[in-house]
This record gives structure tokens, sequence and C-alpha cells, in this order.
């Protein structure tokens, strides 16, 4: 179901497009910068066409090592630490942009039968909430990535990793997730109405 009007939201794949005319130089997608959202974009596919071919190339060997055991190795070394570092650095930076799309699941039973100005209150306070869970993550996450640059903390694999890699991919798909929560809290304030409730959802 679809909001009409103007200034209002669309309830479809991008919950937070907004119906505004042509020329009214009002933000029109999901982020105003085209290089941060295709930055997003390239270390998300990024990570994970490094994962299928890690992954591919590790059944390869299995297969080979049955046909031919002494022509290659039979394992990657570490491979599955570092597939699963690259789907943690993906599953984060994937937060963002899947709460801008609408892609979390939300459950509306309740605020959808508010009155809307109850539901732009409520999704106000949920706003605020998030933005100050999500800070307080995102200054743990940035703390540990220093304290394992402090103490070099490595993987305990046959390869070690430095973990201060992968932890900065995870604190900076923290600190995304807050500029989005953030962003649609400014888009809140702005529309003058709910923008997370939809008749849609459940």
């Amino acid at each position: 179901m679809h909001h009409t009007g103007a200034g209002r939201y669309s309830a479809g794949p991008f919950a937070f497009q907004q119906q505004f005319g042509q020329g009214s130089g009002v933000y029109h997608g999901p982020y105003s910068s085209t290089t941060i959202r295709h930055l997003r974009r390239a270390g998300r596919g990024g990570l994970i066409l490094c994962i299928c071919l890690l992954i591919s190339a590790q059944i390869i060997l299995n297969g080979m090592g049955r046909i031919a055991p002494d022509l290659l190795p039979s394992t990657i070394p570490s491979y599955a630490d570092f597939s699963g570092f690259m789907l943690a650095g993906a599953t984060f930076l994937a937060l963002a942009h899947t709460l801008r799309a609408g892609g979390h699941i939300r459950v509306n039973l309740v605020t959808v039968r508010l009155p809307e100005r109850a539901q732009f209150f409520a999704e106000a306070l949920v706003l605020m909430i998030a933005s100050a869970l999500i800070d307080y993550a995102t200054w743990c996450m940035i703390n540990l990535v220093r304290e394992s640059l402090h103490y070099g903390d490595v993987s305990t694999g046959i390869i070690p990793i430095a973990l201060w890699i992968p932890q900065s991919v995870a604190a900076f798909g923290m600190a995304l997730l807050l500029v989005a929560v953030v962003h649609t809290f400014v888009d809140l304030i702005r529309a003058g109405r709910p923008v997370l409730s939809t008749p849609g959802e459940v």
C-alpha cells in the first residue's frame, strides 16, 4: 500500500523514497551521496564475491584431492576464518542500506492502529533510542579495534589474521547504520508524519 500526496513516503521496496514533485530540491533517495552508495555496494558485493570464489576453490581442491591426491593441496589454510570474516563484513556493511530500503522486519501491530500523530511520536522515540544504542555499539566496536591494534590480536587459525582488519569493517558498518538511523529521524522531523509505520507490514 502506498501513501499519496506531497511529502508522503511510499511503503514499497524503498520505504523512505519521498513522493515530492520535480525540482523541489528535496532529497529523493536512500543516500544523497552517490559515491558513498557505490562504495558501500562495491564493498558488500566484493566480499560476497570473495566468499563464493574461496568456497568454490575449496570444493575444487577437495574434488582434486580425491582424483589426484598428490597434485594439489587438499585444503586452503584458514579458509573458514577468511569466509567468516568476509561474511561478517558484508553483513555489517548491508545494515544501513537494509534499514533505508525498508528491508528490516518491523512489527507494527500496535503502532498502525494509533492516530497518525501518536505514530509520529512513537517513531521519534524509537529512532532516538535506536540512535543511542547504535552509537554506543559503534563506540564499543571502535574501542575493540583500538585494543586489537594495541595488543596485536590475531586469529587462532593456521594463518594468523590481524583482528583489527575485520573489526574495522564491522565498526564502519555500524557507523553507517548510525548515520542511516539519524538520517531517518531527520526525514521523520522534516515530513512531520510517520515514515516507518505502514499498513502493509506486520
